[in-house]
């Protein structure tokens, strides 16, 4: 017993040496994370419609001349001829109607529509959309809305011209308002050949990619570029199965060295890989105060002097102290740089303005991408 005791421990002690050697691991993600499949994506749709039923927030007939010839135009498809009479168009208004139709939708399916005012309407809110073909980049009709406008705006006002509003009220939603009435025709299932697209392009990336799906399936992949993966489905598997079976692949995905900034809000990121060579750094504040006090200046009793008020000026210098000049080794890594900078008790946005001098002086390995 005291043998396989002394055995447990010592295995127990070499476990805990191979962690604390392997270390972290590298960050992976899944291959349906980083790619995009090509032709499995949105398609914009887009149509022209009237919105009735509104409390006399419509389009006025001077500024919106397309809202009484589409009333005219709807109305005469009803039997209804009104080209001689005086519309009031202020229950109705002239918008603009778009949905995006998600891939593989079929006949029948529902889609969201977002519904916006073209002309001088002041809210959509309670309306009905009347119903409205929409179409695609090709001129042909994918889907048809209708139904009643949702703003999630308040707006009201007053007969002195005051008025309030809250979120925009000419402009709105219509939950599931369109049925698919065409589908895309993209048939996935049948084709031997597809393309895998990069969100993030890279050549290691692509590079990887191709060899986690190769060595599953040997000479399925081929990396063309940064941006595309080529992939071809195995014998006796169609393409759906194929894609299914690599998207839960794992891949480290690399990328360039490059540092974020936004300078209006004063955000700086930086990856992982970003180094610095040898440099010295160092950051101070100058701080000028010029402080007016008013005095007033009283003549003397009898003199016919006036009252005047006499500007007092103050004007005061102050330099921080204390600030030191650092020296970050070469190849510095990103943890380096940080820990040097915040030894200098920098702010976010004098952190902008030294990386900035330190790409200019070429020690900086990495790019700046300004928001």
């Amino acid at each position: 017993m005291r043998r396989s005791l002394f055995s447990s421990v010592l295995a127990g002690l070499a476990l805990a040496a191979a962690v604390v050697v392997a270390g972290p691991a590298a960050a992976k993600s899944r291959i349906k994370d980083i790619v995009a499949v090509e032709g499995v994506r949105d398609n914009h749709l887009i149509g022209y419609g009237i919105v009735t039923g509104l409390n006399g927030t419509g389009d006025s007939l001077r500024n919106a001349p397309m809202t009484k010839q589409s009333m005219e135009a709807l109305l005469e498809r009803q039997g209804v001829n009104v080209r001689d009479a005086n519309l009031n168009a202020k229950n109705s208004a002239a918008v603009m109607v778009t949905a995006k139709l998600p891939p593989f939708a079929a006949t029948g399916s529902k889609i969201d529509v977002s519904v916006s005012a073209m002309g001088d309407a002041k809210s959509l809110q309670g309306g009905t959309l009347l119903v409205t073909a929409l179409q695609g980049a090709d001129g042909q009709t994918y889907a048809v809305a209708q139904g009643q406008v949702q703003t999630g705006a308040v707006s009201a006002g007053g007969a002195s011209g005051s008025s309030i509003s809250r979120g925009v009220p000419t402009a709105g939603r219509i939950a599931a308002g369109a049925d698919v009435e065409r589908e895309t025709g993209f048939q996935m299932v049948a084709m031997s050949e597809l393309r895998l697209s990069l969100r993030n392009p890279d050549f290691t990336t692509s590079r990887r990619i191709a060899d986690a799906i190769n060595s599953k399936y040997p000479g399925c992949a081929q990396a063309q570029n940064p941006t595309i993966v080529a992939i071809r489905s195995p014998a006796g598997m169609d393409m759906i199965s194929f894609v299914t079976a690599i998207e839960n692949l794992e891949v480290e995905p690399d990328g360039p060295a490059k540092v974020i900034i936004d300078e209006v809000n004063g955000v700086v990121v930086m990856g992982d890989d970003v180094r610095i060579s040898q440099v010295a750094i160092a950051q101070g504040n100058l701080t000028i105060s010029v402080q007016e006090t008013p005095a007033v200046s009283q003549p003397a009793p009898f003199s016919q002097g006036r009252t005047a008020v006499v500007p007092q000026s103050a004007i005061s210098i102050d330099e921080e102290k204390g600030k030191k000049l650092i020296t970050l080794g070469g190849g510095a890594s990103l943890k380096s740089l940080v820990g040097g900078l915040n030894a200098l008790g920098v702010t976010p946005r004098d952190m902008i303005t030294i990386l900035q001098a330190v790409k200019a002086a070429g020690a900086l390995q990495a790019d700046i991408e300004v928001m």
